[in-house]
This record gives structure tokens, sequence and C-alpha cells, in this order.
């Protein structure tokens, strides 16, 4: 009899933290990142936007903002610049990214960061977002990105 109980203490004890893991993940998924608002294609902030529906908007999106990297158009090649992000703080209007230092080229620029790495903020590697609409943005003190910046819609 006392072996039972010493066998069912036993379960107890190695399936509680496994019964509390369980708890908390439902709670961890239904958290979503803080910047989720953003996620997609936008379109102007180096200039006005035009279209900002259909193929149009969709085949030359200006910043494209996914969970874990921010990509924007180059003026001076045909990829887009990408930056992987840090960190992320903020709420339903505004969010501030933290991005990971842009790695410096080889060649042509010999070592130094291309001129069109970062979104022409105070810092680098400090970036700003807030809302102005529903599908509107702005990069505040960006002196690259002059513009509003709207959201690349399905028509």
């Amino acid at each position: 009899m006392r072996q039972g109980w010493a066998k069912w203490i036993l379960v107890a004890a190695l399936a509680a933290p496994l019964a509390a893991a369980d708890a908390q993940q439902p709670q961890a998924q239904a958290q979503a990142a803080p910047h989720a608002w953003l996620f997609g294609s936008w379109t102007g902030g180096i200039f006005p936007a035009t279209e900002t529906e259909g193929a149009a908007c969709a085949a030359q999106p200006t910043v494209i903002i996914t969970r874990d990297v921010i990509m924007r158009v180059s003026l001076l090649e045909v990829p887009y610049r990408q930056r992987l992000i840090e960190t992320v703080a903020g709420g339903p209007d505004a969010v501030e990214f933290r991005l990971a230092p842009a790695a410096a080229s080889v060649a042509p620029l010999g070592g130094r960061l291309p001129p069109d790495s970062a979104f022409g903020c105070a810092n680098p590697n400090n970036l700003r977002v807030e809302r102005r609409g529903p599908n509107e943005i702005v990069f505040p003190d960006c002196a690259e990105f002059p513009s509003p910046l709207k959201r690349c819609t399905a028509r």
C-alpha cells in the first residue's frame, strides 16, 4: 500500500511542472507582437503615396514590415535593404524599433554603410513609427521619409 502512494506522489510531482507549462502556453500564444498592426506592405514615405490598391502598390512597396525584419526600398540598388528587429516597444498608435546594427559592405563603399541602409533618423538603429490613420503611418524626424506611408490594400 505504501509503495502505491509513493508512485502516485512521484507521478504527481513529475506531472505538476508539465501541467503548469501547458497552462501558460495558450496565454503566451494569444499575445500578439506589439507591432502586429504594422505587418504588411507600405507605399509612399519618400514621395507622397499615389496608388495604394491592387497590383500597382504590391509590385513596388516602399517599406515591408514583418515580425522580425523591416525592408525598405533602395534608391541606389534593386534589392531591398533589410534591417533585423532586435526589440519592439509600444502600443496601438506608436512603436519604437531597436534594429540590429547594419553590416558594412566591403565593396564598392570601402567598408562603409550604404547611404540608404537606415531611414534617415537621428539614430540609424532606432525607428519610431506613429499611426496617423487606419492605413497611414509616419516615421517622425526621419529625413529620408518626409511623407506619410500608406498601406497597400487589395481592391
